[in-house]
């Protein structure tokens, strides 16, 4: 009993960690050879739904410290005077609402042993498996953090890559201290890979 019980508290937290993870998405122009590309710039950062989480020093210290550490691991070297490239990050954190589900069971006629015996951790019995569906029993709101970074054509002041870190924040604190994690995997999306 207590092994099972181990195994579905191991189960769940397994199940609750893979649904907080971050999710990236990513766009760029086709065709356009992100290797002429040899020094980059920073624009100043979008404003945005932050909600202040994302406006002060150790948010911003975070997202440009990786983010050029990432840059510069793809070849890119920083410039202040006419860089070929432009980049910018973007913050957004908003509120949604999901459905919370619940589950119902049926099953044998005998209940939870059947002719079979007392199972106390299991739905089944009987004829059988207990047969069980979800079905939504309220809503909540959940707070979600993007992080949006861009890159921007010098010349033709043009958008030419765009992508996006989402997450779930619950604890803003917490949400900061990730942001490298974010922004890395972010940089992941980047049409060059790391030469380091």
């Amino acid at each position: 009993m207590k092994k099972l019980l181990f195994f579905v508290s191991c189960l769940a937290l397994i199940i609750v960690s893979s649904c907080s993870s971050q999710k990236y998405h990513t766009t760029r122009v086709q065709n356009l050879d992100f290797s002429q590309y040899k020094t980059y710039g920073w624009l100043p950062p979008v404003d945005s739904l932050s909600k202040d989480y994302f406006n002060n020093d150790i948010a911003k210290g975070n997202i440009l410290t990786t983010a050029n550490k990432e840059l510069e691991a793809r070849g890119l070297t920083y410039s202040k005077e006419n860089p070929d490239i432009l980049f910018r990050y973007i913050v957004i954190v908003n509120n949604r609402s999901r459905l919370v589900y619940g589950n119902s069971y049926w099953g044998s006629p005998w209940g939870w042993g059947g002719p079979w015996g007392y199972r106390p951790w299991g739905f089944y019995g009987g004829w059988g498996m207990v047969m069980g569906f979800s079905h939504p029993v309220a809503k909540e709101k959940v707070r979600y953090g993007h992080i949006i970074l861009e890159a921007v054509d010098r010349k033709s002041n043009s958008v030419i890559w765009q992508a996006r870190g989402t997450g779930e924040v619950d604890i803003p604190e917490k949400a900061i201290n990730n942001l490298p994690k974010i922004v890395s995997g972010i940089m992941k999306e980047y049409p060059l890979k790391s030469v380091k």
